[in-house]
C-alpha cells in the first residue's frame, strides 16, 4: 500500500555527471529489513516503499558526436521505506503488502533496465546533457503512472483480483525483459 490515491511512489532521482563506476543494481525481493523507517501516513495505507534511481555517465567526444557510458543504479531507501506492523496482525496480511510493495520495487526496477536500454542505443550529440535529461523524464513520467495505476487497480492491495493481475503482469515483464547491456 504505497502511499494512497494521489500519493506517488517516492522515487528521489539522482542526476550526477562524473568519471567513475556506480553498478545497476541486480532485481531481488523485499524483506521486511527494507522497512526500516516510521509509519509516516495515516488512514488505509500501511506501508511505503522508497527506491532512488541514480543516474551517472561517463562523456567522450568521437567524430562530432559524444559517447556517454552510462550507469543506472536501483537502491532501497531503508529509512524512507516503512511498513506499519501494528495494523498488519497475520502473517498472511504482512506477506500480502511484502507482495504489494514489491510491485512497486518491480516499477522502479523496470524503469531502471529501460533507462539503461534506451541510454546505450541513443547517438548523443553536442547537446548531450538535454537529450539525457529529456530521455529520463519521458521514461521516468511513464512510471510515475504506472505506479499510479498500479495502487489505483490494486486499491492498494485490497482487490486481490486486480493484484494477482498486476503480479502475473510483472512476473511476464521479468521473464522476457531484454538485456540492458549495463557494462558496469
Amino acid at each position: 500500500m504505497n502511499g494512497g490515491r494521489g500519493l506517488l511512489l517516492g522515487l528521489m532521482i539522482v542526476l550526477l555527471c562524473v568519471v567513475g563506476t556506480a553498478k545497476a543494481q541486480s532485481y531481488r525481493q523485499l524483506t521486511l529489513e527494507d522497512f526500516g523507517g516510521a509509519p509516516g501516513y495515516s488512514g488505509d495505507v500501511v506501508a511505503e516503499t522508497a527506491c532512488s534511481i541514480s543516474l551517472q555517465y561517463d562523456v567522450h567526444a568521437r567524430n562530432n558526436y559524444y559517447q556517454l557510458t552510462f550507469h543506472v543504479g536501483l537502491e532501497v531507501d531503508h529509512l524512507k521505506s516503512w511498513l506499519d506492523r501494528t495494523r498488519l496482525k497475520t502473517r498472511t496480511r504482512i506477506e500480502e503488502i511484502l507482495k504489494h510493495e514489491q510491485g512497486h520495487y518491480t516499477i522502479s526496477f523496470l524503469e531502471q533496465q529501460e533507462l539503461l536500454r534506451i541510454f546505450n542505443r541513443t547517438r548523443f550529440d553536442e547537446n548531450y546533457k538535454t537529450e539525457v535529461l529529456d530521455i529520463f523524464d519521458r521514461i521516468h513520467n511513464k512510471y510515475q503512472q504506472l505506479n499510479k495505476d498500479y495502487d489505483e487497480d490494486t486499491d492498494n492491495s485490497r482487490n486481490r483480483v486486480q493484484q494477482a493481475s498486476w503480479d502475473k503482469y510483472f512476473e511476464r515483464k521479468l521473464a522476457y525483459m531484454p538485456p540492458s547491456r549495463d557494462d558496469s
